[in-house]
C-alpha cells in the first residue's frame, strides 16, 4: 500500500535565483511523495524546454532543482483532491507563511504558478484583470513574476503559451 504525504517538503535555501510557489500539491503528489506529480502536469518538461535547466527531470528529480539554483514550495502545503477543498483561512495562512519564508531566504524571484495563488496571496478581487510575467506587487521586498499554473486541469492556456511564460521568466532572472 503506498503511504501518502499529506505535506511535501520545501526545497529551498538561501538566495535561490527562483522559488517556485505552487497553490498547494495535489493527490498523486501525496501519493509518491512529490511535486507536480500529476499525470498531465506540465511543469517538468516547460523547466526543461525553456532552458532553466539543463537535464530533464520528473517529480522524483524534485530536490535537484538545488542544483539550478532553483526553489519549490506551496501557498497551502496540504494535498487535496482540488483547490476548491482550499479554504480562505488556508490562504491567509499559506501566504502568511510564504511572505516569511521569503523573507528569510532572499530569492533573486519568486515565481507564482498560477493566477488563483497570485490573487490569494496579494488579496486581490476576481473581477482585477492580472497579467502574466512580471508584477509591480513584490513579496517581502522580492520581485514576483506570476506564470500560468501547469496543471493539466489548466486549460485557459496553451502549452506553446506556457512555454513563453516560463521562457521570459528565464530572460527576466539573467544567467
Amino acid at each position: 500500500m503506498l503511504r501518502t504525504r499529506l505535506v511535501l517538503p520545501d526545497y529551498i535555501r538561501p538566495e535561490l535565483r527562483i522559488m517556485f510557489v505552487g497553490i498547494n500539491p495535489g493527490l498523486r503528489s501525496a501519493a509518491i511523495g512529490h511535486h507536480f506529480a500529476g499525470y498531465s502536469n506540465r511543469f517538468w518538461k516547460l523547466l526543461f524546454d525553456s532552458q532553466l535547466i539543463h537535464a530533464p527531470l520528473g517529480p522524483t528529480d524534485d530536490f535537484r532543482l538545488l542544483e539550478w539554483d532553483l526553489g519549490l514550495t506551496n501557498v497551502v502545503a496540504r494535498a487535496t483532491a482540488g483547490i476548491d477543498l482550499l479554504t480562505a483561512r488556508d490562504y491567509e495562512l499559506g501566504a502568511a507563511r510564504l511572505r516569511r519564508l521569503v523573507s528569510r531566504n532572499r530569492p533573486r524571484f519568486v515565481a507564482i504558478l498560477g493566477i488563483t495563488a497570485y490573487r490569494h496571496i496579494f488579496r486581490l478581487p476576481s473581477a482585477q484583470p492580472v497579467s502574466l510575467g512580471k508584477q509591480t506587487h513584490t513579496l517581502a521586498g522580492v520581485s514576483v513574476f506570476l506564470l500560468p499554473n501547469p496543471s493539466g486541469r489548466n486549460a485557459h492556456y496553451s502549452y506553446r503559451t506556457m512555454l513563453g511564460a516560463f521562457r521570459a521568466l528565464r530572460k527576466a532572472v539573467g544567467p
